[in-house]
């Protein structure tokens, strides 16, 4: 349906629209024309992606005098796909109806491990190991070396990207992270490159989090992102704890133990300069010396991860004396690494400001704050200089340099937690040491300074004047929506006792008694013996989970569900639970049903879907609330 909004002509690709939907676009509008930013809660299932993305295309088409660029943020790949699934639809809809003026283009980014098609480099296993798969085929020096020896292995697709040169442009339309894959093997380009190439000519742009609110992936991603760009958090009820964990940094004593054979390797790699090319380490010197952290505009492909501090906090200055030369800044790491080794030695828990912490390290390991500061932009500088690909074997060190650059910059919002156990399992010692960011509005706050207008909106943001003390901004527009039904289709209930009168909970101490599990068995056979098609289980955390489910294969209760329905079972693994999931679908579409077991925090919870007879029951075995006792 088309229609007018104000002086806004709405493109709609459906026949019917929601009255909430017309009120959501409704203050969207009026927050796009005071330029400002926006909290909008609207209940799950009312289409509010729909909603949001018809509004902005079609106020960008009726006002074009001043082109805006849209960047979504969603929070899995699973409702990035969807978004943009979303997106083509509407945009077949608007082109079919103004013709080519329509026109758009609009690309989904995502990390290699999404994106590649070297199918040598996917055989890796994590993210970080494609990363650094990729990085060993098309790092400047490797194909230097590569143009000499022919023996060294390349990137075809990288290759002919770079070939390509200005003629690698993606043609305007919608592009899914499978298209982008389709589009690179036809044309023989690397799609992630390209992709990261599009990004600053896309009209939409669909990517995580991560890309905007985590300075280390958005100093390199997100930097030339235009100010006349709305920006989008979806399902953005967890953005405060995405900030906070954009700059908190935890240590364990594998990290440290990783932290010195990674130190020991970059001191055989310098050794062998040293002995091999001296002049390389001594350029290094003199750049450092003159002030220049890095060599200008790194390649493409070289870009490592930016720095952990926020962009407006990095000093502007030349690397301190003390850690220009390559060996000077390995003792200052061995310095730091020995110094937190010995504060995980604790057996209590300790807590302290950045400021007494930074005190300490200087009193103990003479290290000051300001070379603090610079470990980031200095273990950086020296990985180019020695020309590390696999990246993944650094990590550790990365994570060491991090922490340092981190407490050397703030000294308020954060607080420095040592803790000798987990308070869940005290008889296990599992020493850690966090830097913990208590104030959200730090990560968030360059994105409201930046951008024109920021949009949050989720299902549930209730109590929704939190958000904005929370994440320190003041919204134009700030309302609550309600869903209208036209009939009463849902039936909650709470359930406090099992069929044998026995008080059920999931109360920390209550939840491993054999009763509790037991009821809940019960409950749940009872249920798959009515409920036609498919149910859903949610168990508050993944142990909880496969306590329980163990205690009812061993108690037989298991089976009996079997004989009524076939069981299916999130687990931390993305490829086993999209299977999972996929099989469950199939066992409700052919009639057989199925329950589907998963975690009230965990991925899927966050962003599939299940309706129609994909959900007919939803049985929630206690309520995910957050550990409160943690420090």
């Amino acid at each position: 349906m088309i229609f007018k909004l104000e002086d806004v002509t709405v493109y709609f690709p459906y026949d019917n629209i929601y009255p909430e939907q017309y009120s959501y676009m409704l203050e969207l509008k009026r927050a796009l024309d005071a330029k400002g930013h926006c909290l909008l809660e609207m209940p799950t299932g009312t289409g509010k992606t729909i909603a949001l993305l018809s509004l902005i295309t079609s106020y960008v088409l009726s006002k074009p005098e001043n082109p805006v660029k849209l960047i979504y943020c969603t929070r899995t790949v699973h409702e990035m796909e969807k978004t943009l699934a979303e997106l083509k639809l509407l945009h077949n809809y608007q082109t079919r109806h103004l013709g080519p003026a329509a026109k758009i283009l609009a690309i989904g980014l995502s990390s290699r491990k999404n994106l590649c098609v070297n199918s040598r480099v996917l055989a890796a296993e994590n993210r970080d190991s494609v990363d650094a798969a990729c990085r060993k085929r098309t790092a400047s020096w490797v194909r230097a070396l590569a143009a000499e020896n022919p023996n060294i292995e390349t990137c075809e697709f990288f290759e002919n990207y770079e070939k390509a040169a200005s003629a690698a442009v993606l043609p305007p339309g919608v592009y899914t992270l499978q298209d982008l894959r389709a589009f690179g093997k036809q044309q023989g380009w690397c799609p992630y490159f390209l992709a990261r190439h599009m990004v600053q000519f896309a009209n939409v742009v669909v990517y995580s989090y991560q890309y905007l609110l985590d300075p280390k992936v958005a100093g390199i991603i997100s930097k030339e992102m235009q100010k006349e760009s709305v920006v989008v958090f979806d399902e953005a009820h967890n953005i405060d704890n995405v900030c906070i964990e954009a700059l908190s940094v935890s240590v364990r004593r594998q990290t440290l133990e990783g932290a010195t054979r990674n130190l020991s390797r970059i001191n055989q790699e310098i050794e062998r300069f040293k002995a091999t090319d001296a002049g390389r380490l001594r350029a290094e010197y003199n750049r450092l010396v003159e002030g220049l952290a890095l060599r200008g505009n790194l390649p493409i492909a070289d870009a490592w991860l930016s720095n952990p501090a926020l962009p407006s906090d990095i000093l502007k200055e030349a690397v301190p004396g003390n850690i220009r030369r390559a060996e000077h800044f390995l003792h200052v790491l061995r310095r730091l690494v020995q110094y937190l080794r010995g504060r995980l030695e604790t057996e209590n828990v300790e807590k302290e400001g950045p400021v007494s912490f930074v005190a300490s390290i200087t009193a103990h390991a003479g290290i000051d704050q300001k070379t603090l500061r610079f470990c980031y932009e200095r273990l950086h500088s020296l990985m180019l200089t020695l020309e590390i690909t696999d990246t993944d074997e650094f990590l550790h060190i990365q994570t060491i340099c991090d922490f340092a650059t981190l407490v050397g910059t703030y000294t308020r919002g954060f607080s420095i937690i040592i803790e000798p156990f987990d308070e869940r399992m005290p008889h296990i010692p599992d020493p850690v040491l966090q830097l913990s960011c208590h104030d959200a509005s730090l990560a968030v706050k360059p994105v409201f300074d930046r951008f024109q207008s920021v949009v949050i909106t989720s299902g549930t943001l209730s109590p929704i004047d939190l958000y904005p003390r929370l994440l320190n901004f003041h919204p134009v527009v700030s309302r609550s929506f309600k869903m209208s039904l036209t009939r009463d289709c849902i039936c909650p209930m709470v359930l406090t006792r099992g069929s044998d009168q026995l008080p059920v909970s999931t109360k920390f101490d209550m939840r491993s008694d054999p009763g509790v599990a037991r009821n809940y068995g019960k409950l749940l056979v009872e249920m798959v013996s009515i409920v036609p098609d498919g149910i859903v289980c949610f168990f508050v955390s993944y142990s909880y989970m496969d306590e329980i489910i163990a205690t009812w294969n061993d108690s037989g209760i298991l089976k009996e569900i079997m004989q009524h329905k076939l069981v299916f079972i999130e687990t931390q693994d993305v490829v086993e639970t999209t299977l999972a999931l996929d099989n469950y679908r199939k066992a409700c579409d052919c009639g057989r049903g199925a329950v589907f077991f998963s975690v009230a925090r965990g991925k899927v919870a966050e962003g599939i879907d299940f309706d129609r007879h994909y959900g007919r029951l939803v049985i929630m075995f206690g309520v995910p609330f957050q550990y409160t006792l943690s420090k």
